[in-house]
């Protein structure tokens, strides 16, 4: 069940793989994503020594979550995932120029997942092409709609 998508994903990067990576959260930012005050319109994925975390996603906290601490909504977050998941993506990342994106926040047996992609960035005349063809889509869909009848 998906919590959140990032739309511009797809709108501004050619999405190739994906893969599915836990997240170190605290307590207040889970009952926040189960809540559904979570946005990841500003947020990418960084590689810092040797890991990879979650940049500029934004958990909005909730006031009845606890009085005691301070949240920071946009804090860095760790991602989990296989050694050999990492690696692979680090190689993609530095040697083939791709870039690293996340994709959505779901759950996945009760726990909660981010969808990353390894991705190509799109150039402008990239995004107008697939504007182009979503519309031709639509388009077609209306006259077979209309057909039909």
């Amino acid at each position: 069940m998906t919590i959140a998508d990032n739309k511009k994903a797809f709108h501004d990067y050619f999405v190739e793989e994906q893969f599915e990576a836990g997240m170190v959260l605290e307590g207040w930012e889970v009952k926040a994503i189960r809540a559904g005050k979570v946005q990841l319109k500003e947020a990418y994925v960084i590689v810092k020594a040797g890991e990879i975390f979650l940049f500029g996603a934004h958990i909005g906290a909730l006031p009845t979550a606890s009085t005691h601490i301070r949240p920071d909504s946009v804090r860095t977050r760790k991602l989990l995932l296989r050694a050999e998941e990492i690696s692979k993506l680090i190689g993609k990342v530095e040697r083939a120029g791709y870039t690293m994106v996340p994709i959505n926040l779901h759950y996945s047996k009760g726990r909660i997942k981010c969808q990353i992609g390894l991705a190509k960035g799109k150039k402008q005349h990239d995004k107008r092409d697939t504007e182009r063809e979503r519309d031709w889509q639509r388009e077609q869909q209306k006259i077979m709609k209309q057909h039909r009848r």
